[in-house]
């Protein structure tokens, strides 16, 4: 049996371990898909990447599979519905950010041409490697994802404090933070 060298956040959890060796860290520039991790990443403010991972597919079923054009129609009875869904977080606060991001996911396509080109232009378009050693070496947070919170929350996004940002730029592979010796560095 071949073992693998992780990063230690994922070890002996298969569906940590599939998330950490297929998705986290590659760049991702699908609106669609950059809308998604959003969704999810402020869903996650305050609890662990884990419980998101497992009712993944309950929000894709949710959340009209992260259409951001279905989800910034939602009306008070989608609300409502989405807050009855025990297969979802059902946070009220969360619930009607995602609606409203989604309206300002838009917005910023209208100026930017798409979310991605607004998104990566503050990495230049491409991912930033960083060359972590151990876990304990990679941060919550870094003047860039505080800059580009600042930036989210004034074109009117919610749950999008500088700790969900960094999390999304490492989910969409704007930030490589895979340690030393994982095998996803090499």
């Amino acid at each position: 049996m071949e073992t693998k060298e992780r990063c230690g956040w994922c070890k002996n959890d298969a569906l940590y371990e599939k998330y950490h060796d297929e998705e986290w860290g590659v760049p991702v520039y699908e609106d669609q898909k950059l809308f998604e991790f959003l969704i999810l990443e402020t869903f996650q403010a305050g609890l662990s990447w884990i419980t998101i991972l497992r009712k993944r597919e309950n929000f894709r079923e949710a959340f009209d599979q992260f259409d951001y054009k279905i989800v910034a129609q939602y009306n008070e009875d989608k609300i409502q519905e989405l807050l009855e869904n025990p297969g979802i977080i059902r946070n009220k606060l969360k619930v009607r950010a995602a609606v409203s991001n989604a309206q300002a996911f838009m917005l910023v396509q209208q100026e930017f041409g798409s979310f991605s080109e607004y998104i990566w232009g503050f990495t230049g378009g491409g991912p930033i490697i960083n060359t972590h050693k151990t876990l304990k070496d990679i941060p919550a947070t870094t003047p860039l994802s505080d800059q580009i919170s600042k930036d989210l929350k004034k074109r009117g996004f919610k749950f999008v404090g500088s700790t969900v940002v960094y999390a999304h730029m490492q989910a969409t592979g704007m930030v490589d933070d895979h340690i030393e010796n994982c095998w996803k560095r090499n």
